[in-house]
Parts: C-alpha cells; sequence; structure tokens
C-alpha cells in the first residue's frame, strides 16, 4: 500500500500516527504528494489532490483521513481506534467530532494566512475564524478529563493531539497555550508517544 502525504497536513499526519500504532511501517509505503502545483503528477494519481490518499495493493484507494484511519485500523483484525470502553456510549463520536470541527476551522483559518498576501486577507474571516478557534479550545480545555481523552487511544484522541501538538501557535500570534494549561499539559503528554513525536510538523512560517 502507499499512502501519499504532505509533512504539514494535520490530516495525513492522523494516518501516519496510525500506521505507527498499529505497527503497519512494513506495508505502507509513505510517499510525499506535490500539492496545490500546476500540473502536478500527483494528479494523475489522486485528481482532487488531496491528502492523504491511500493507494491499495489491488488498485483500490481511499480519500479521508477518518476513512483512511479506520481501514488502516481494522487491518489486524483487532480495530481499537473507534472504542472507549470506559466512557460512556456515543462520547468518542462526539468528542471526536468535536476535535474534526476544530480542525477543520483552524485549517481554514491556516489557508487564509498561508496561501493570501496581507493585503487582500479577510479580516472578517480571520475574526470568525479566530473566535469559533477560542471556543473550541476551552471546551477542551473543559472536557480534557474525560474518560474518552483520558484512556487508551482512540481517534478523538488522534483528532485532537494531530490538530494541536506541535502547534503552540496556531496562526500569526495566536498562542494558545498560556490560558488552557489543563490542555496545554494533555498536549504534551500524549506528544511524548513516539508516533506523535516522530510526526511533529514543520515549524510555520511567519506571514
Amino acid at each position: 500500500m502507499k499512502l501519499y502525504i504532505t509533512p504539514g497536513s494535520p490530516y495525513a499526519r492522523m494516518a501516519r500516527v496510525v500506521i505507527q500504532e498499529k505497527s503497519l511501517e512494513d506495508r505502507v509505503e509513505i510517499i510525499q504528494a506535490k500539492t496545490r502545483t500546476e500540473n502536478s503528477p500527483y494528479y494523475d494519481i489522486n485528481p482532487s489532490g488531496r491528502v492523504p490518499f491511500l493507494l491499495l495493493d489491488d488498485g483500490r484507494n481511499f480519500e479521508e483521513s477518518s476513512l483512511i484511519c479506520r481501514y488502516l485500523d481494522s487491518l489486524d483484525g483487532n480495530p481499537t481506534l473507534e472504542s472507549a470502553p470506559d466512557a460512556p456510549e456515543w462520547e468518542l463520536p462526539r468528542l471526536e467530532s468535536m476535535a474534526r470541527s476544530m480542525l477543520d476551522g483552524i485549517s481554514l483559518w491556516s489557508r487564509e494566512y498561508t496561501y493570501r498576501p496581507a493585503e487582500i486577507r479577510s479580516d472578517f474571516f480571520i475574526g470568525h475564524e479566530t473566535a469559533r478557534a477560542i471556543r473550541m479550545l476551552d471546551a477542551f480545555d473543559r472536557e480534557i478529563d474525560n474518560p474518552v481523552l483520558t484512556g487508551p487511544l482512540n481517534m478523538a484522541q488522534v483528532t485532537l493531539a494531530c490538530t494541536l501538538h506541535g502547534r503552540d501557535e496556531l496562526a500569526d500570534g495566536f498562542e494558545w497555550r498560556g490560558e488552557r494549561p489543563k490542555l496545554a499539559a494533555w498536549i504534551d503528554r500524549i506528544g511524548e508517544r513516539p508516533s506523535f513525536a516522530s510526526t511533529k510538523p514543520p515549524p510555520r512560517k511567519p506571514h
């Protein structure tokens, strides 16, 4: 199998973390895709140009990080990342969807800085996404003792950690850790796992 990624993508990072957590390094080749480039050869492999993208040995493929992670988790016949035995029913998907919502908003916010020159950035859009990020960060600081987040590794934890670990500054001048010590401590602990430490994103370039 081949997994196409970019080093800075938190969505691709989820799949990379699962590969390590499930000891699939010998079964999945990780390839850096060339995205956001006109006529990239990657578009012949994946017409959408997005990452992650998993190409199976039989030619089938999967796009979208949550689907890829579920598939990788199932390969050993013992899927573990979609369960939280000590938590009430529906708590894991509830928190996973919260983390995914925060990640999606932060990703849109980051693209505004990365791909738009300062003179044409939308102050309204940046303000909207800044406020959303603050609300979601505060919500997770309150939720961080939830059994879903303190028990064995699962996809809610993977999604939240890939959103925040290695990204102390989510946008230019926006540092999230100082007012959220519980969330910051949780990120530090999970970041010590080899699967997260070895997939830490490259530093953000100021814009």
